[in-house]
């Protein structure tokens, strides 16, 4: 931090009235924003790999030399591990469409209208920003190849496929592994790669118009990829509707600027850029969330799987994908438990009727208000997670078996002791960020899962119905209610058995719907 702000001084002759630390998202590089006597701010960066950062800092120059909307590049330190750039502000494409993908793709026409902005200005970095430009400078490599795609693609064998515990025959998918890399390496196509395009590294202005950023592992490749990455964000929910329509908004801008391929076999190649990008983005999810056991990553692999099971439904119809024993396999995978498609939970009223609205209304304005009783739930091992105060005394077992697993997480770190916490509970993401990166909740719970996942699935082989756990904490309202989550989610996610969630200080009440098919 010294030496970034030594850099500051040397570039603008004064240290920096303020400096924020910016929160990152998926690399290890550190990000602040210094702010200087009259307001004028830069973006501060901290990185882990020189060549990483020669990329970007290369990449940007180039590109504002041909006049693309990427950040200046001020000052460089002479190991390049550290540098300034020009400050985009702090709304992003991914903020400025919030509404519409937490509305699970329901985007408003100004949410429409700013998606189109930036898949029109996708062309001009891909095509303008490829002319001239050295690919030498590129990080990891200059080129978009077949070892790029393999090592891809191994990296979601390894870190997604493997830890699910399928069988397949690793010479066979290999087999198909490389058919596949040679088709999507078959074009030699002059572009810039931009790899990571994102509605989260799209910056806006106050006209909302884009501006790129985290351009840094970007190679010579196929467009195709780009926009796959782009309209098959995971998280995004884009309808297909939109997804049409920003596809053809994208090809209509490209014949600006070379000349296109016809439309079949433009959705041709793209068909196989989507099927390799959602391979790709499970395998970092896997290794984000199964092993760095990062919650953002593991709740973008429902929607991505979603993707996958709509990429093999389309093969089925039109026998797109010629790697027979890597589809069957895909489709084995979307088959699994874990991964089946979540459904709202069923309730059943006290007077008998069942719903799925989350929102207790009466059945008939002149009722009364309803209640729920019961889940319809028929699985044979319901799993109970409770999280409570010492000071209110040990979850009772309902059950009548006498009891169950009780955890104590007094000894890790309290963010309750913190003003800014103390109003919040365990379910927050500050919270959760607090707790993450103290790192002591996280240990805590790698003992607790080995010892509960050996005791589900004991229970499950031994068609045992109920199984409880129990986290205590002082308050019952941090720690506690962080680790029953988790606890939770962790078994549902392994077993898709039926879990029940009860934060009993906090009077919240959750069922994770059994998911498991019938033995």
């Amino acid at each position: 931090m010294e030496q970034l702000l030594h850099l500051y001084k040397q570039w603008k002759g004064a240290e920096p009235r303020d400096v924020e630390k910016i929160p990152g998202a998926g690399s290890n590089r550190q990000y602040y924003r210094l702010r200087g006597d009259n307001e004028q701010t830069v973006i501060g960066v901290i990185g882990t790999s020189r060549d990483e950062n020669h990329a970007f800092i290369a990449l940007s120059r180039h590109f504002r030399k041909r006049k693309l909307p990427v950040p200046e590049v001020f000052a460089v330190s002479d190991d390049e591990l550290r540098y300034l750039q020009q400050d985009l502000g702090s709304t992003s494409l991914f903020e400025a469409i919030k509404g519409g993908r937490d509305a699970d793709g329901r985007y408003n026409q100004k949410e429409k209208q700013l998606l189109v902005k930036a898949i029109r200005a996708l062309p001009d970095i891909q095509i303008r920003g490829a002319r001239g430009l050295s690919w030498e400078a590129c990080y990891p490599q200059p080129v978009f190849d077949t070892d790029s795609v393999l090592f891809d693609l191994n990296y979601f064998k390894y870190c997604f496929l493997k830890p699910t515990d399928i069988d397949f025959h690793e010479l066979k998918l290999e087999a198909n592994f490389r058919l596949f890399a040679k088709d999507l390496t078959a074009e030699d196509i002059d572009s810039f790669l931009y790899r990571d395009f994102q509605a989260r590294n799209i910056m806006l202005d106050k006209e909302g118009n884009p501006y790129f950023i985290d351009f840094q592992g970007g190679r010579k490749g196929p467009y195709y990829y780009d926009l796959a990455s782009f309209l098959w964000q995971a998280s995004a929910h884009y309808s297909n509707k939109l997804r049409m329509e920003l596809l053809s908004e994208y090809y209509n801008t490209l014949k600006n600027y070379i000349e296109v391929p016809s439309v079949r076999h433009f959705a041709q190649r793209l068909s196989l850029f989507v099927l390799f990008r959602t391979l790709q983005v499970l395998g970092a999810y896997g290794f984000r969330g199964y092993f760095e056991r990062k919650k953002h990553f593991l709740d973008s692999i429902p929607p991505a799987m979603q993707n996958l099971r709509e990429l093999i439904a389309y093969n089925e119809r039109h026998h797109s994908f010629p790697y027979p024993y890597m589809m069957e396999l895909l489709k084995r995978l979307t088959e699994l438990p874990q991964f089946v498609p979540m459904t709202k939970p069923v309730l059943v009223r006290d007077d008998g009727y069942k719903t799925t609205d989350q929102n207790i209304y009466p059945a008939h304005p002149q009722d009364g208000p309803a209640t729920f009783s019961k889940y319809d739930g028929k699985g044979p091992l319901v799993v109970r997670v409770y999280s409570f105060s010492y000071r209110k005394g040990i979850p009772e077992d309902e059950s009548g078996n006498g009891g169950g697993y009780v955890f104590d997480c007094r000894s890790t770190h309290n963010p309750g002791r913190y003003e800014p916490y103390k109003q919040l509970t365990g379910l927050d993401e500050p919270v959760i960020r607090f707790l993450e990166d103290d790192g002591e909740i996280l240990t805590f719970l790698d003992h607790i899962y080995a010892m509960a996942d050996a005791h589900v699935a004991r229970y499950i082989q031994r068609g045992f119905t109920s199984l409880m756990f129990s986290f205590g904490c002082t308050g019952g309202q941090h720690r506690s209610v962080y680790s029953a989550q988790h606890l939770a989610e962790h078994i549902h996610e392994k077993y898709g058995i039926e879990v029940r969630i009860i934060h009993r200080e906090q009077g919240i009440t959750q069922v994770l719907e059994r998911t498991r098919k019938e033995e």
